[in-house]
């Protein structure tokens, strides 16, 4: 009996310390119980959960659900929201309150939020949460977001974290964004209509790693108006690893 104790014991230990992380998409809905004909306001929420090494999925799904949050949650007190149930049914709360105040100006609220990796590797995890929210006005608003994480650790990677001197590869990621956008180089940076927060270059909040290469992207009103729309550049690998940090 000891003996056969002590093999389901390492048994135990050789599978927990073989699991690998993973990820499983999980789906969260709310509607409002409000009547409409149409257009009826509504939330959903696709995204990646990690599972398997606690730690590291802990910290993962931690940091996922608090950008969500705050691209969804309305109320004054981001903290009531704690998971993804109560987060939709606070968007939902937040329309249904408005609406009561105001019954005619407020229709159509919408929530739709879709995560997935977009990129993995033993170095670097990224996943990708593509948004759209329209809570009233000329129009909704859509963007995406990149998270960067440490796979062995479950912590988030900055982005001044990613380059083995920043200013270096922000000073090439410049020349390559006024080629493809045809900004003289002896201009501002805004001189054909952009809008860099004083006047100068600056690298996007969100930098994706991609399997062919590494994406910037900028939304709408990070560099240019909502009506000029986002602004990308992508470079191969073979063209950036020399500034990289992550191979």
């Amino acid at each position: 009996m000891k003996h056969y104790t002590y093999l389901v014991f390492l048994f135990v230990i050789f599978t927990s310390c073989n699991k690998e992380l993973s990820f499983e998409n999980e789906t969260f809905e709310k509607e409002s119980n409000l009547p409409c004909k149409k257009d009826c306001p509504k939330i959903t929420i696709e995204v990646p959960i990690a599972k398997n090494i606690a730690v590291v999925a802990d910290s993962i799904n931690k940091k996922v659900f608090t950008v969500i949050r705050e691209i969804v949650y309305f109320d004054e007190d981001p903290l009531k929201a704690t998971d993804y149930k109560t987060l939709t049914a606070a968007f939902i709360a937040s329309y249904e309150e408005m609406h009561k105040k105001f019954p005619d100006d407020t229709f159509g609220w919408e929530g739709k939020i879709k995560g997935n990796v977009e990129y993995e590797s033993d170095q670097i995890i990224n996943i990708k949460l593509d948004h759209y929210t329209f809570t009233g006005g000329a129009h909704g608003y859509q963007g995406f977001r990149s998270l960067l994480f440490d796979p062995k650790t479950g912590k988030t990677i900055f982005n001044n974290q990613l380059f083995k001197n920043e200013n270096e590869f922000k000073a090439f990621a410049e020349k390559e964004f006024r080629a493809k956008y045809h900004i003289p180089a002896k201009s501002n940076i805004n001189a054909t209509g952009l809008m860099f927060e004083n006047d100068k270059f600056q690298l996007p909040q969100n930098i994706f790693f991609t399997p062919e290469g590494l994406l910037l992207y900028y939304n709408s009103y990070e560099a240019a108006s909502y009506a000029d729309g986002p602004k990308e550049i992508f470079f191969s690998y073979d063209r950036v690893n020399n500034f990289l940090k992550f191979k």
